[in-house]
C-alpha cells in the first residue's frame, strides 16, 4: 500500500503532465470564429473569366464588437492559377485578389458591404450584411485572352481577414491575439478554359 507522501507526489505528477498536454493541445471551439470556403468555380461569360464562390464565416465576440464600434473589417479573397510546365516545374499564370468591406454605421445602425466594380449596399441586419458577403456576385478577374485554351490549370482560392486595413491600434492587438486570425484553407480545382 502506498504511503500518503507518495501519493501525493503521484498526484502531483498526473496534475502535472495533464497541464502539461492540456497546454500543448488547446482547445478550438466554433465560438472562436472562421471562414470555410463551401464552393468555387470559375465560368466564361462574355470576354471574361468569372469565379463564384459561396462561404461560410463565423465571428468571434472580439470581431462583432469591434465592427460595432464602427471599425470596418475587409476580407480578402485570394486566386491563385498556376499551370505545370517542364517536368515538376509549375509557373504561376495568374495571381488576383479581391477586397470586400464590411462596416457599420453606428448613428444609422445599419451595415455597408461594399464590393469593388459589383456591390455597394446598406442593410439594416447583420445577417443580411453577411449574407451578401457569404454569396458575392461573380467576379471577372481575368479576360479571355489572359489564359491559354488549351491548358489545364490548378486553381487555389482562399479568404482571409486583411489585417492590414485595419486603423494602425488594431495591427498591434492583432498580434497579441488569436481572435484575428479568420483564414480558410485553400480551395483547391481544376480549371480548362
Amino acid at each position: 500500500m502506498l504511503q500518503m507522501p507518495a501519493i501525493r507526489k503521484l498526484q502531483q505528477f498526473i496534475i502535472a503532465i495533464a497541464l502539461a498536454l492540456m497546454a500543448l493541445c488547446p482547445v478550438v471551439s466554433f465560438a472562436d470564429g472562421g471562414i470555410y470556403i463551401n464552393s468555387a468555380k470559375i465560368d466564361r461569360s462574355g470576354n471574361y473569366y468569372r469565379l463564384t464562390t459561396t462561404q461560410s464565416i463565423t465571428f468571434n465576440s472580439s470581431l462583432l464588437d469591434t465592427l460595432k464600434r464602427g471599425v470596418p473589417l475587409y476580407f480578402k479573397t485570394e486566386l491563385e492559377m498556376t499551370s505545370r510546365q517542364l517536368l515538376w516545374f509549375d509557373m504561376t499564370a495568374l495571381s488576383k485578389a479581391r477586397t470586400v468591406k464590411l462596416s457599420y454605421n453606428v448613428l444609422t445602425r445599419q451595415y455597408s458591404v461594399y464590393i469593388p466594380g459589383s456591390l455597394q449596399r446598406t442593410y439594416r441586419s447583420f445577417d443580411s450584411a453577411m449574407s451578401a458577403i457569404r454569396y458575392q456576385p461573380s467576379w471577372a478577374f481575368a479576360y479571355v485572352s489572359e489564359l491559354s485554351d488549351d491548358e489545364n490549370y490548378d486553381v487555389a482560392v482562399r479568404t482571409v481577414l486583411d489585417v492590414s486595413q485595419l486603423p494602425k491600434p488594431f495591427q498591434i492587438n492583432v498580434l497579441s491575439s488569436r481572435d484575428w486570425g479568420l483564414t480558410s484553407d485553400w480551395k483547391h480545382f481544376s480549371f480548362t478554359p
